[in-house]
């Protein structure tokens, strides 16, 4: 097969500079194709095009970038939809007026990814970062990363299903394939005899036939079980804000132990970019920013049990006893909720009986690559949902975002509202909500309706995702924890009037009606939903633990710790 394509456009000043940059490193395993004309491009991204070559990568100089070169981008979107986007900036320039505006406002509108200095020395290793960077996320895209699991399945719907979504709660790199395509019986025939559908291929070869969910958490070296029952403190949940509480207590001594009925991320792994999180300028995927966090809080030792869902809690003593789905007990002298909250549902019967089966209530993430050339609806107004149709305008012929409110400002970013509206394939439909749908085993049509005037319209559907609101998981907590009307956990200063807090002190900032419980994240009442929120109610929560500790061996007339840890 063709080689994947890097395309380069640039004035002939430049171009020297960064095609010698370009063909030393890549040349091996890309085609490198470099040229000061635009139309020259154009003419080989239609090429390429037509003959169903790829191309992963496509770099435009500033200079060109109005109107020829956003011209350009806007037709790399659509010719090559994967394909990788950089302006090139001369070092310096992004303190230009003219430049830092087409900077912005490409980006705002979704023309390009980031931006790329031009190299200046050879080799230009942080050029080559930048180049790096794209690759990696284009064959992420293109579901073609290392160490991916391929997925084979009689079809779309049942345990295929959940096999696929149970690998991304646990932020885990897959492909999938029919069994009747060309990609699944290759699959199927390096799988070998007896393999039962649907199967997973592991990155090691090892094949295994319709897994449970433990047995992949399993394969793919995710902790199952704790391997002690005694712990200083537990944490129920590994989205951001448990993640976030597990990199600061493992890393400040305290022995910690993470549990997750799935895998990690929570409803993080549903942001298919995450531009506004500190420190990633180019944006990171909600799945990529799990699977650093999980990384460095086993570094520092933290213990994780996933596919555990947790049943119980309750007091011993001065420990706290959690209670496991598989019966066992781990005590620990502090908990920290983190469960985060599940999206609603539609409660739509002829949509429900289609879940999995063209309607989803996740992210596209996991099903982007079968809405390829189709017509995608996505439900909600958040900032979940606009990253959500930006991502799966990659694949869709057409993306309608369905938003009840009567603007898509009203609970969205700015930014994600600006570049929602420069993206060509999609449509915003406000004041209007799904009421039914249908289809011959699999979505195919939707009845959608306007808010405000009732009236009714059939659409042609391939694929429906509901990102509709929170719910706290907080059903299974004993009634000494205090919850809001909608289940939220109460704490802090909202716990001052309930009868349940027995302590004469005050509770702390993130403490729950029964002392030593904390909570942070989406769970907790008034908080804000946002990643970054969730990382920094993860880390007060540590802090807060070690407060309690000091006081309690103060209580009990042992030596004080000298100094609480500090936030770093």
């Amino acid at each position: 097969m063709p080689v994947p394509a890097l395309l380069a456009v640039d004035a002939d000043s430049a171009l020297g500079d960064i095609e010698r940059e370009l063909r030393s490193r890549y040349e091996g395993d890309y085609r490198v194709i470099c040229t000061s004309s635009p139309d020259e491009a154009l003419a080989t991204l239609t090429r390429l095009s037509d003959a169903g070559e790829e191309v992963a990568l496509v770099l435009v100089g500033q200079g060109l970038s109005e109107p020829t070169g956003g011209e350009l981008f806007e037709r790399v979107r659509q010719l090559h939809p994967h394909a990788r986007r950089g302006l090139l900036v001369a070092w310096g320039e992004w303190g230009h007026r003219p430049t830092a505006e087409a900077i912005f406002d490409s980006m705002a509108l979704g023309r390009i990814d980031y931006y790329v200095l031009k190299p200046a020395v050879s080799p230009d290793e942080l050029f080559h970062q930048a180049i790096c960077s794209f690759l990696l996320e284009w064959t992420q895209a293109r579901r073609i990363a290392p160490h991916t699991i391929r997925v084979v399945g009689e079809d779309w719907a049942g345990r295929a299903h959940e096999l696929r979504d149970a690998l991304q709660r646990c932020a885990i790199p897959h492909a999938f394939y029919l069994s009747g395509s060309t990609e699944g019986r290759s699959v199927l025939a390096k799988a070998g005899p007896g393999a039962k559908l649907p199967l997973m291929i592991l990155p090691d070869g090892q094949v295994l036939s319709d897994p449970t969910n433990r047995e992949i958490a399993y394969a793919t070296g995710s902790s199952i079980d704790p391997e002690r029952d005694e712990f200083d403190v537990v944490i129920v949940g590994a989205g951001p804000a448990g993640l976030s509480a597990a990199v600061y207590g493992a890393s400040e001594g305290l022995d910690t132990l993470v549990v997750d009925e799935g895998g990690i991320g929570g409803q993080a792994t549903s942001s298919s970019l995450i531009r506004n999180y500190l420190g990633f300028p180019r944006g990171i995927s909600g799945s990529r920013l799990a699977q650093q966090c999980y990384q460095q809080a086993w570094v520092f030792g933290a213990n994780f049990a996933f596919m555990h869902a947790v049943t119980g809690l309750s007091r011993l003593g001065d420990r706290l006893l959690v209670t496991l789905s598989d019966d066992r007990r781990v005590s620990a002298r502090a908990v920290i909720l983190a469960t985060g909250a599940a999206y609603r549902r539609l409660r739509v019967p002829a949509l429900e009986a289609l879940s999995g089966a063209g309607v989803f209530y996740t992210s596209p993430a996991t099903e982007a690559h079968a809405m390829a050339g189709k017509d995608a609806y996505i439900v909600g107004g958040a900032n979940s949902a606009g990253q959500a149709a930006l991502h799966l305008a990659d694949y869709a012929r057409r993306v309608t975002l369905l938003v009840r409110a009567e603007s898509l400002g009203a609970g969205m970013s700015h930014y994600l509202v600006h570049e929602l509206e420069g993206t060509p394939n999609v449509e915003v439909r406000v004041d209007t909500e799904p009421v039914g749908g249908g289809g011959d085993g699999r979505l195919q049509y939707l009845e959608l309706r306007k808010c405000a005037t009732g009236e009714h319209e059939t659409v042609a559907a391939d694929g429906l995702f509901v990102l509709i609101g929170a719910r706290p998981r907080t059903d299974w907590l004993p009634e000494e924890i205090a919850r809001d009307r909608q289940g939220f956990l109460l704490t802090g200063a909202d716990l001052a009037d309930d009868h349940r807090w027995p302590l004469e002190r005050r509770p702390s900032l993130l403490e729950t009606s029964m002392p030593g419980i904390f909570a942070s994240g989406d769970v907790r009442h008034g908080s804000v939903k946002r990643v970054a929120s969730a990382v920094g109610e993860g880390s007060i929560a540590i802090q807060l633990v070690h407060s309690l500790f000091a006081a309690d061996r103060l209580e009990a007339g042992r030596p004080t710790m000298e100094e609480v840890p500090p936030l770093q």
